[in-house]
């Protein structure tokens, strides 16, 4: 692991905070800030932009149930 990788990141969907992910051993575990990404709540992801991705689609999804 390279010293300037960091070990959390904020995951920010629209100038919201969707949560955070955190590192561990097998990757990046997801810790939900609001109740819109609370299925997310504990996933594991190989990294922190696989988590962002995964928020942006749960946002979307989200958007186009409300329109």
């Amino acid at each position: 692991m390279s010293p300037t990788q960091s070990d959390a990141y904020i995951i920010e969907i629209h100038d919201r905070a969707a949560g955070i992910v955190t590192r561990d051993t097998r990757g990046f575990r997801f810790f939900s800030s609001e109740r819109l990404f609370d299925s997310l709540e504990g996933r594991q992801f190989r990294s922190a932009r696989e988590a962002e991705r995964a928020a942006r689609a749960v946002f979307s999804e989200r958007s186009r149930r409300a329109n």
